[in-house]
């Protein structure tokens, strides 16, 4: 009997399951700045540089992930979601970072989970403001909605994990503050929010609870392309007058307990998600 078939087919079998086990479960994207509490917790990690974007590959919680640097804004999180996805093919994505207040309750070290998302500026402009309406899609010329629910899955997986999970305290105003992780919708556009009357304009027409700059683009990416994701945020500011100078200032916080529960959520991947 010929041994080289079988040889042959042996390390074909074997290279087949390395290339399998190779896929990472997961992917996990965010602005430089706030994707960085989730690298640092990287074990066994390598940086992959693909068309100037930088990846890294490696474990968390024994599990095989891959973090992406997005820039800011739609476009840049379209890019690199699409990156994402062709190259690494990963079974759910997780978007994490930051975002302002528009539900008044919340404040600073808070986290939203995304139960649905949207753009908040694409539409048609009218002299009295934006109406909103969706894009189409490209490849089936429908319209996409307006609003884009969370998969079930992975949001009843969230809720699992924010059950079971204790965010630390942070001074605000030189007081203690237990941060709240609750659910809601959180809205996207191309700009930072900054005003008062923009800030109640997103609650009243949408329901809005955190407003930020990338979310409802990857979710929008990741739909036309099948893949299940989910939005996570870490309130830094109240979409005030004062939102820059307290993004700057709770940022920090605000990413790492956005991370704390994405990392939660991907230890409890199961195989029904994988």
């Amino acid at each position: 009997m010929d041994a080289f078939p079988t040889l042959r087919l042996a390390a074909l079998l074997l290279l087949v399951s390395q290339s399998a086990l190779a896929q990472p479960v997961a992917g996990i994207l965010g602005i430089p700045r706030e994707i960085a509490p989730i690298e640092q917790r990287l074990q066994d990690s390598r940086e992959v540089n693909v068309r100037g974007y930088v990846f890294r590959e490696g474990k968390l919680d024994g599990r095989s992930i891959v973090v992406g640097r997005s820039g800011v804004g739609k476009v840049n999180a379209a890019i690199i979601t699409t990156l994402l996805i062709g190259e690494f093919k990963p079974r759910v994505v997780l978007f994490t970072g930051t975002a302002g207040a528009i539900d008044p309750a919340l404040r600073p070290g808070d986290v939203v989970i995304g139960t649905s998302v949207a753009q908040h500026d694409a539409g048609a402009q009218a002299a009295d403001g934006i109406r909103l309406r969706g894009l189409r899609n490209a490849v089936t010329g429908d319209v996409d909605p307006i609003v884009v629910p969370a998969p079930e899955p992975l949001l009843l997986l969230a809720r699992r994990s924010a059950k079971e999970l204790r965010l630390p305290s942070i001074q605000i105003d030189n007081e203690d503050h237990l941060p709240r992780i609750v659910e809601g919708v959180i809205v996207t556009g191309d700009v930072f929010v900054s005003d008062e009357i923009q800030r109640e304009r997103l609650r009243s027409t949408l329901g809005a609870t955190a407003v930020e700059m990338e979310g409802a683009a990857v979710v929008q990416t990741c739909r036309q392309f099948s893949v299940s994701c989910l939005v996570v945020r870490g309130i830094t500011d109240r979409a005030d007058g004062q939102a820059q100078s307290s993004y700057d200032k709770f940022i920090a916080a605000a990413s790492e307990h956005a991370a704390r529960l994405v990392t939660a959520i991907i230890a409890g991947l199961d195989e029904r998600l994988r």
